[in-house]
């Protein structure tokens, strides 16, 4: 299916680009979102007409993930999970625990936006953690994870 991009996608192109991508791509993920448009005449001269609106939001969303990442940058986040007497955690840590404690930091996050390198945190101690703010801005995060043994 040809979609027209209305914002910057990994992998698939930039702001007003026509490209062809899968149809289940486009009606599930991308037209939903609001990410791109059926590539119809009608829309192709709406997007040139509206390109400059457009590339002024995408840079107003550049500019707020970079104001982010300089309040996110440094910053420890410390999450306590049952562990065992070897570090080992019973359990994980996940992305959803992460934008949890975030949150009780203040900071309003979507899961898809943390990247954890090496998957689920397993091991008690300080982890780093990507978070992928917008396509072209990453803030990295300390993850202390603590361990609390159930003495009984």
């Amino acid at each position: 299916m040809q979609v027209i991009l209305l914002e910057k996608i990994v992998n698939v192109g930039s702001l007003g680009d026509v490209v062809k991508v899968k149809d289940g791509y486009a009606r599930n993920y991308l037209i939903p979102r609001g990410k791109a448009k059926r590539a119809t005449p009608e829309n192709v001269k709406l997007l040139e007409e509206q390109r400059t609106e457009l590339e002024k939001l995408a840079a107003d969303k550049i500019e707020r993930a970079q104001s982010l990442v300089e309040k996110l940058e440094g910053l420890t986040l410390q999450i306590v999970q049952r562990a065992g007497v070897d570090g080992r955690l019973f359990g994980s840590v996940t992305n959803i625990d992460i934008v949890e404690a975030l949150k009780n930091n203040g900071f309003e996050l979507e899961r898809s936006m943390v990247r954890l390198i090496n998957g689920p945190l397993k091991q008690v101690g300080d982890h780093p953690v990507n978070l992928q703010l917008h396509t072209d801005v990453v803030a990295t995060i300390t993850v202390s994870v603590l361990g609390e043994s159930n003495v009984g």
